[in-house]
């Protein structure tokens, strides 16, 4: 029968069905402003199915921390119980986990079709692995081989304090602890983040993410500046990461804007950034980074986690 599965971000939810041999299908995508809360929408989808196709477990992946039976999302209004939710949808039992965990679970089934190299050596087997990914926010994830098996390990990483490279990024920063107090990585590396640093190289013009887009997409000069800066800043967090898990297994950028703008990122300073640190440098040049390109990764791997755990 399998296992319903969902990637539930700040934006979208994501919700399938998983069967063994990591194989997902019955894929669709939901607007979170859509429904009231979580329950509805999954109930919504699992009224699409024949009742004998109906799973009773789920996996769910959330863009939240995970602390217990109540989850309190971040970037939307959503509340809810996980006990509650599982009796709501008449299901034996759902696992949540974080969002990048399930992005983390996804990094050992990756082929090589489903990923770009850009830069650093080759991964060492069974080393750590690292997932970060700008999108409505910013996550990050590590992976690591614990007898035999992968282990996620997750935080909230996207939420560590900013810190700036060279002038011009002390002073977005600055402008940064202005607006929000505290200018963590996710206020200047997600969707948002890259209208914050497109304002703050423009005199303080106030643009939405897709405007950004848009002004990206036709070519403007200042755009794809800000899209440079941004990824430099991408480079800061993501060898941090990596120094920290001594991620030889490799560096893997999920998330939505990345994979959209993989050209800009390749000529970008991204890689130049991330092997930026000093005593070092050598350290971070052997460390490959790869963004995933591949459709739904966060399924793929809370497949593979809803298998390991049946």
């Amino acid at each position: 029968m399998g296992w319903l599965v969902a990637d539930i971000g700040g934006t979208n939810t994501r919700c399938a069905i998983a069967s063994r041999g990591g194989a997902v299908g019955n894929i669709e995508t939901f607007r979170n402003r859509d429904f009231p809360g979580l329950d509805r929408l999954l109930a919504s989808y699992l009224g699409t199915l024949p009742p004998r196709e109906r799973p009773d477990e789920a996996v769910i992946a959330i863009a939240a921390p995970i602390r217990g039976d109540e989850i309190r999302m971040v970037n939307i209004n959503w509340t809810f119980s996980v006990t509650a939710l599982a009796r709501t949808l008449s299901l034996k039992r759902v696992l949540p986990l974080n969002d990048f965990a399930a992005q983390a679970y996804a990094l050992p089934v990756l082929g090589a079709r489903d990923l770009r190299q850009i830069g650093g050596g080759l991964a060492v087997d069974g080393a750590p692995k690292v997932v970060i990914g700008p999108g409505t926010g910013l996550g990050t994830a590590g992976l690591v081989r614990i007898a035999g098996r992968w282990h996620a390990i997750t935080g909230e990483g996207g939420h560590v304090t900013m810190a700036p490279s060279n002038e011009r990024e002390a002073r977005i920063v600055a402008l940064g602890r202005e607006r929000f107090g505290h200018c963590s990585a996710e206020r200047l590396i997600s969707g948002a983040g890259l209208s914050f640093v497109y304002g703050a190289l423009n005199a303080g013009i106030t643009l939405d993410p897709d405007e950004v887009g848009a002004r990206i997409a036709a070519g403007e000069t200042a755009a794809l500046e800000a899209l440079d800066v941004f990824f430099q800043l991408l480079g800061t967090v993501a060898s941090n990461l990596a120094v920290t898990f001594a991620a030889f297994g490799g560096v893997y950028i999920g998330g939505g804007i990345t994979p959209r703008y993989i050209e800009q990122f390749e000529a970008s300073g991204f890689r130049a950034r991330f092997d930026d640190k000093g005593r070092y440098r050598p350290f971070l040049a052997d460390i490959p980074t790869w963004v995933i390109t591949a459709d739904h990764p966060a399924l793929r791997g809370l497949a593979a986690y809803a298998e390991a755990n049946a």
